[in-house]
């Protein structure tokens, strides 16, 4: 099986899930609790893969210009800079620290 197989596979899974979730009854999302359930599940995995992405280098975690830019990313969302600006000051500091060798 090649990797265009894969993906392909992959897709028509994610398709087909997503068109079961059409399927389940809406009476299942009602009340407070199951709300904010599926709230919190929504931001916990956004973090997970947030986390896996900046540190995460093959089967092992690794620390390097990422961190600190995610770090900024952190701080300019905190005080409500537009998103726009946290990107781009955030590419800027992992691309210095990367260029100056303080962090590979």
């Amino acid at each position: 099986m090649t990797l265009l197989h894969t993906v392909l596979l992959a897709s028509i899974v994610v398709l087909g899930l997503k068109l079961l979730g059409y399927a389940v009854p809406s009476r299942w999302f009602v009340g407070p609790r199951r709300e904010r359930l599926l709230e919190l599940s929504t931001i916990s995995l956004l973090a997970a893969l947030t986390t896996v992405q900046a540190f995460g280098s093959g089967q092992s975690l690794e620390l390097d210009a990422r961190a600190p830019a995610l770090g900024v990313a952190a701080l300019l969302l905190a005080v409500r800079a537009p998103f726009i600006v946290v990107v781009c000051v955030a590419a800027v500091v992992a691309a210095v620290l990367r260029r100056t060798g303080i962090m590979g």
